[in-house]
Formats: structure tokens, sequence, C-alpha cells
């Protein structure tokens, strides 16, 4: 009994770490309609100029806290709401994530750079207590400084939000501008001016967190941060992303209940070694599947957002017949350009790094696929290519199987894991998809991966090159045009599949599923069918990759903070079209070489914050910057055709008018009568 009470007592403060983070997360939420999971990079800001301050320059606690939480934490909200948050308010959801996740992959690059964390790593960092290790002694139990601090600091904090949003005017008018900002301005509110103190709060609790967290590290990293936050998710999911002191009391049952499970489990035990470590993310997903505050639950809509203009088609639609065809032309003479290039004057490093890019336009194929598709928002799609690579080799080592035929059992072996995830998150929608499927790769990553028989041990599993007659794979030329051949097929037909029945009625599902069912349409049917083609194409981009490389290597080529950063690409690019998909794969591979390293000399640290950074451009143009610009080089092509021909283009044409009779001045009127 006494070792469960000392359990009970350690879990504690690491709840009110939870809990903290969990407040943070529902005051963004409830104030500003955006789930940041940028708030770990804005708490890691605030922690690394709290160390630089504390640590390297000697500064006194409280005049290092005054700057890094209580100053740099409201300007950076201010910043964000300034710059991007402000826009997006009536944005979609995808939107709103996608901004998110761009600054949680650019932030802490630009820090680390900023504050020379790449070079000099930042050991030892401290609380906000002097001697913040001195612990005090309550009969057999005991508790540290900085743990009593951040009790003390979480409980003032549940406290202090929840009557900022029950008796204060500022707390009832952050909810009502979430709710409808333009209807809020009708009665006289200041949006901009409520959004930008709720952002301003916001980023303080965020700066706060960052700095109570840092002592439970030995090393200050934005990695432990994400993990941390997305821990801290459960809490917020048991709270329904609304209730302040339920979001507190799944903190402090998380922490106190993955400290049980320290003492009871045996250390040398399955359970202890995989559910011990995974814990928030199961926890995660079983709250976003069975909770019953999130049953059906879906994110608050501007009852004015009826008023909106519809989102626009693709630009492709917009150009004429001769057009049209002039652009096909041209794109097979680029292409066909690029392969001649490729083959004939390319060395052996442009050649793998072209093959590399067309690999991952492949896997980049299956976010077409549940985003620009069936506008649905996947954090996994690593994971499945993940599975398809590594089936790819374990069945090709251990069994002796044909590599193209296990390449594509690993295909359909991720397709079937996609259909098994869509069935209990199909009550889901936006971020709480987004959450589910994020809660099931890091799980994949913390405990799939470390069995031998998923992952092959600590050795990358090889895998060998294909031989088809007499065409033997392991040339570097073949293989390059076996991937072009795979991204062709995959590229048909997921333009097949977007124009024909099912693509039909996914789109008919993203307008108004209400609207779709009345219909006919069988929303699980069309969705299931979406997540199982998309996880099967990243399962088949995986399991080439793994055949270009000759190894399926998880940590280098498939970790969790990698697929993010694949989501934020493409969709930034433009998830809506195979172009945007295939650009994105040769940005990944080629942008960074070529422009960063060879072009600026900087290191490839950049290409994470250069594409992070790219969400503020997305921000502005939802329907991605490829996209956005395509239709203006279009309209100014078709302008210029039409100059030539002598015909008028829309622009210029004149404003019909009717002819109505004179009126008389109204004094004339009035004089009259």
């Amino acid at each position: 009994m006494q070792e469960l009470i000392s359990a009970v007592i350690r879990g504690v403060p690491i709840g009110c770490v939870y809990a903290l983070v969990a407040l943070g997360f529902v005051l963004t939420y409830k104030t500003s309609g955006v789930f940041n999971l940028a708030f770990g990079a804005q708490a890691f800001v605030s922690a690394a100029v709290y160390y630089v301050l504390r640590i390297r320059h000697g500064w006194p606690i409280w005049a290092a806290f005054v700057i890094a939480v209580v100053l740099l934490g409201p300007l950076l909200g201010l910043l964000l709401d300034r710059a991007l948050f402000r826009y997006l308010r009536t944005a979609p959801t995808v939107a709103k994530l996608v901004t998110s996740l761009g600054l949680l992959v650019a932030v802490p690059g630009i820090v680390s750079l900023l504050l020379n964390f790449g070079n000099s790593p930042a050991y030892g960092p401290t609380g906000i207590m002097y001697h913040g290790d001195v612990a005090y002694h309550f009969g057999s139990y005991a508790l540290q400084r900085d743990q009593i601090a951040t009790i003390v600091v979480t409980l003032l904090a549940a406290i202090g939000l929840t009557a900022i949003f029950r008796f204060t005017a500022i707390g009832l008018r952050m909810r009502a501008v979430v709710e409808s900002p333009r209807m809020t301005e009708l009665a006289g509110v200041n949006a901009d001016r409520v959004g930008a103190v709720s952002w301003m709060l916001s980023s303080f609790f965020a700066g706060l967190a960052g700095v109570l967290l840092a002592p439970l590290f030995p090393q200050l990293s934005s990695e432990n941060y994400f993990l941390l936050i997305v821990a801290a998710i459960a809490a917020a999911a048991f709270a329904s992303l609304t209730s302040l002191p339920m979001a507190f009391l799944g903190g402090l049952l998380l922490g106190i209940v993955n400290q049980i499970l320290t003492v009871k489990l045996p250390t040398d035990s399955i359970l202890a070694q995989g559910l011990r470590p995974s814990l928030p993310f199961v926890a995660l997903f079983l709250l976003l599947v069975l909770w019953p505050g999130l049953k059906n639950r879906r994110e608050v809509t501007d009852p004015l957002a009826g008023v909106d203009p519809p989102p626009p088609g693709f630009a492709a639609d917009e150009r004429s017949v001769a057009l049209t065809r002039a652009t096909h032309v041209f794109g097979a003479l680029v292409a066909l350009g690029f392969t001649w290039w490729i083959l004939t004057q390319a060395d052996s490093f442009w050649l793998a790094l072209f093959t590399q890019a067309v690999v991952f336009s492949v896997i980049f194929l299956s976010i077409t696929v549940i985003n620009g598709m069936a506008g649905q928002i996947s954090l996994c799609q690593a994971t499945f290519a993940a599975i398809g690579a590594l089936a790819t080799a374990q069945l090709a080592n251990n069994f002796g199987m044909s590599v193209l035929a296990t390449m594509v059992i690993g295909a359909v072996l991720a397709a079937a894991v996609g259909a098994l995830l869509a069935l209990p998150a199909l009550r889901l929608g936006g971020i709480f998809l987004a959450l589910a499927t994020l809660a099931f790769a890091l799980f994949f990553e913390n405990v799939m991966v470390k069995f031998s028989w998923v992952s092959g041990g600590r050795v990358p599993p090889t895998v060998p090159r294909p031989v088809i007659g007499s065409i033997n794979f392991n040339s570097d030329k073949n293989f390059f045009l076996l991937s072009v051949v795979v991204l062709a097929i995959v590229s048909v037909v997921v333009i097949f599949v977007r124009s024909g029945t099912t693509g039909r009625y996914l789109d008919a599902l993203r307008s108004s599923e209400v609207a779709a069912s009345s219909i006919g349409i069988n929303p699980a049917r069309a969705r299931i069918t979406a997540f199982a083609l998309s996880a099967g194409i990243a399962g088949l981009g995986g399991g080439l990759l793994a055949i270009q490389e000759k190894f399926a290597n998880y940590q280098a080529d498939f970790s969790v903070v990698f697929g993010l950063f694949w989501v934020v690409l493409v969709v930034s690019i433009g998830a809506r079209t195979v172009e945007g998909a295939i650009q994105g794969g040769f940005g990944l591979k080629i942008f960074p070489e070529l422009i960063l390293l060879r072009l600026l000399h900087v290191s490839s640290t950049w290409q994470f914050i250069v594409f992070g950074l790219g969400a503020i451009a997305y921000a502005k143009n939802p329907e991605g910057t490829l996209e956005a610009g395509k239709r203006k080089s279009l309209n100014f092509i078709q302008r210029l055709l039409d100059k030539r021909a002598g015909r008028a283009s829309p622009d210029d044409q004149p404003v019909a008018t009717l002819d109505l009779p004179p009126t008389e001045p109204a004094s004339a009127v009035g004089s009259e009568a």
C-alpha cells in the first residue's frame, strides 16, 4: 500500500505537467477555434530563451522569467495572431491545422539556429525555483521544489482560467468570437482585439508550461516537448476540448496511472516495455474513439459561413481547349527532357536523388487521395509507408519471395490497416480524426517498431533489387525507369478515381454529408475506400523506397516528425492535384540539395524552416500555392491569347446596365408634394 501511495504522489507533479499543457490546449481551442499543435513549439521558444538567459548568461531567475514568459510569450502570441490566425477565424479545419503544423515544423528550427542549440546542446535546464532539486519530506514521501512549484502554478492556472471564462466579459467575448466573429462585430465587439487578447493569453500559458517542463529533461530539445505535448492532448480530449476542470483532472489521472503502471507491472514484461511508454497515445486513441463527450462531435462553424463564396474549382478547368492541349504537350516535353538528362548526363548522385524524388511523389499521392479528394486529415501517412517498406523487407528476407511481389503484398497490408483504422474513426471528423491518426502513428513508432518481427531489430533489414527476365534493376538507371512507370500508373489510378464514382461521392461528402446521404451515398463506405486506397498507395511507395535504398530503415525515413512534415509540404503546395504531389516529392529531395546546400550554402535544417513557413502562404491560399499560382499564370496567358486573337477577355468586357428613365431630384418631388 505504501508503494502505491508513493507512486500516486510521484504521479501528481507529472500529472500537473500534463494538466498545465492540456489547459493551454483547451484555452486556445475555446478562444480561437484552433487546435494549436504548435503549442509545444511556442513552449520551446520560451524555455530556450529562459535557458540562454539563466544558464548561459547567468541572469537572475526572476529577470529571465519575466523576459521569457511574461514578455516574450504574449508577444509571440500577438505576432501569430496578427500574421496568421486572424485570417483563419472562418477558415476550414484543414487550413488551421496545417498552419499550426507548419509552425510546429519551422519554429524549433528557427530557435535552434538563432540560439545556437545545434552546435551547443542545452544540457541541465533549470526551473523557476532556486535549488529546485531540493526535496521536502512528508513522512516517507518527498517532493522537490520544482515539483511543488508546478503543482501550485497548475492549480492557480486552472482556477484563474475558469474564473475568466465564467465571470468576466472578456471571457464571454472570446467564446463569442470563436462562434462567429462577424456576428460579434455586429454587436459592437472588436473581434480583432479580442482575438489578439486570447492568443496572447494562450501563448503566455505556453511559455509558462515550457519553463516549468524544462527540468524534467536532461537536455532542452524540441523533440522532448513534442512527445510531452502529444501526451497532454489525451487530457484535453478527456475534457472534450471545452472543460478546463476536466482537462486538469485528465492530466492528473494520466500522470498518476503512468506511475502506478511503473510500480505494478514487472519491469521485464511486454506490458511494461510496451504499454507504459505508449500509455498517452493509447489513451488518446481510445478516448477519441470511445469517449461519449466526443461522439459525433464536429467543430464549431460560423452561422454566417453560408454567405461565403464557394471554394474555387480546379485551375485547369478554366483554361481553353487549345491552352489545355498546349499545356499537356509542354508538360510532356519537359518530362521527356528531364528523363533524357537524368539517364544520359546525370551522375550517380543526382540519379539516386531524382529516383528518390519520384518515389516520394508516389507516397505523396496518398495525401492527395485522403486530403485532396476525401477532405480528411491523416497524420499517419508515413506509418502506412513504413508498413509497406517493412513488410517488403521482412517477406523478401524471411520467405525468399520475389521483391516485387512483396512490395505489392506490403501495399495490400497497408491498405488493410488503413481500412481497419478507418472503422473506429469514422464517427470522428476534422481535428479529432487527425488526432486519432497521430495517436496511431505514435503508438506504431513507440511500440510496434521495437518488435523485431516488425522492424527487423536494431539492424535495418536489407532489400534486394528485382530482376525481371533479362532486365536487372540493380542498375540505377533501370530502377529509375521502374519508379517512373510506377508513378505514372499510380497517377493515372488517382485521376480515374477522382473523376469516377468514388471521387464524385467524396466530393459530395465534402460539400454536405447530410445532402449526400439523402441521395443514397454511403459516407462510411466512401471514406473507408479513401482510407484504404490512400494507405495502399503510401505502402506501395514505402516498399519502392526500401528497394531503392536496399534496406528498410524506419527511423531514417518514416518517423512521425517526417510524416507531419510531409503533410505540411504537400498540402501547402496543393493536395488536390497529382501535380502537387509530384512537385512535393521533387521539392523534398531536390530543393534542399540544389538551392540550400549548393546555391545558398546553408544547412539542411533550413528546409524545415522554409517549408514550414510555407504554411503562411497556405493560410492565405487554402487551395495551395501551386493551384493559386497556376490560376494566375493561366489567366495571364489566356488574356494574352485573347488579346492576340482580338477577343475581349471577361475582365475587359463592359458591365451591362439597365436603361432607366431619368428621375427628378428629391427636392423637386418634395416641392410638388
